[in-house]
């Protein structure tokens, strides 16, 4: 699929209503209601304060993909997107049916309803439900693994975002949206089901390489069964990890956004029309890792105590009257010359 149509496809189906970082079910329950005649929306549990977790099946196919967005509850950028794809796959005057004649999505936008009201990484119980998978010691993850075992899904999406300092390898190069073929053992072996995973993240890979060049990153593949993903891995369910990152002066998230929802399209796309066996896994392995090689902002040659040094600041986000405020804070006062700053400020 062209990467221009799935640009006109964004510019045309973008849930205008959901904008900024602060998502919450508040944000997203009038859309459920818009679609509640095409898509079938359940409420499929509730959160630690009785909030609901809803559930979206939309599509005929044979073919099961599981997505899920704010396990963490301040990283919204996947939940815009997912709207944006819901928009495009129900509009009867676009080409892609056969997406939804090929396969069937189970969809939950908001995972961790509590955390995304108080725009939290974590519930409310201060648990971290990307840790919970074995213990399952929290409502929300309960949830979660309950339509996994039900729904029973060929591939499942664990959809994330990822802090301004990442960068694609130890370069000067943004880790804008980044990957992750989970292991599923400790080993990490590339196994049939992982290459699955990574023949799917090469895809994605190739198309935005011509709207992000060398900006595309993958996590390192450290085995932890704790981690939702690495379970549902040893499950022998290919699984991938989205993180949305961070795209020049796009501190909310809307350029980031756009590359989900070619992330999503493009690989929708191929898991309709291919029987993918993983033979395609190898152009995963050619991705950079991700590294931590920015800040915020950097202030180059200061003066302090009589030495020239840097000055690294990151911002802090941080909830004010129901929107994201950015604050800067000092983290670093040293010669900083194997970071680089999204914004860079020379002090002379």
């Amino acid at each position: 699929m062209q990467i221009e149509y799935i640009k006109s496809l964004f510019l045309k189906h973008k849930e205008t209503s959901l904008f900024n970082r602060y998502i919450t079910n508040k944000d997203i329950e009038p859309l459920l209601d818009n679609i509640s005649k095409c898509v079938v929306v359940e409420t499929i549990g509730k959160s630690v304060l009785n909030d609901s977790i809803y559930g979206l099946k939309i599509g005929n196919g044979k073919k099961r993909v599981l997505m899920w967005s704010q396990m963490h509850g301040n990283e919204s950028t996947t939940t815009k997107a997912l709207f944006d794809l819901l928009n495009t796959l129900l509009d009867n005057d676009e080409k892609l049916k056969y997406i939804l004649d090929a396969c069937t999505l189970h969809i939950i936008p908001i995972l961790n309803p509590d955390g995304a009201k108080a725009y939290t990484r974590i519930n409310a119980n201060q648990v971290d439900l990307n840790r919970d998978a074995q213990d399952l010691s929290q409502p929300e993850s309960k949830v979660l693994k309950s339509v996994f075992n039900t729904f029973k899904p060929h591939f499942c999406y664990n959809l994330h975002g990822q802090r301004t300092i990442f960068s694609a390898g130890s370069t000067n190069k943004l880790a804008t949206v980044s990957f992750l073929a989970p292991a599923q053992d400790e080993a990490c072996m590339i196994t049939p089901n992982r290459k699955i995973a990574m023949e799917l993240i090469g895809v994605m890979n190739e198309a935005l390489q011509d709207v992000i060049p060398n900006q595309i990153g993958v996590y390192d593949d450290a085995f932890n069964l704790n981690c939702v993903g690495d379970t549902f891995q040893s499950e022998n369910v290919p699984t991938i990890l989205f993180e949305a990152g961070h795209y020049p002066n796009d501190y909310e998230r809307e350029n980031t956004r756009e590359l989900i929802y070619m992330s999503y399209v493009t690989s929708l796309d191929y898991i309709s029309k291919t029987n993918i066996k993983g033979d395609g896994y190898e152009s995963y392995l050619k991705i950079p890792e991700n590294d931590k090689c920015f800040l915020d902002i950097i202030i180059r040659n200061a003066k302090m105590h009589g030495e020239v040094v840097d000055i690294g600041i990151q911002y802090r986000e941080k909830l004010v009257e129901n929107k994201v405020e950015f604050i800067p804070k000092v983290v670093k006062t040293e010669k900083l010359d194997k970071l680089f700053g999204h914004r860079e400020i020379d002090a002379n």
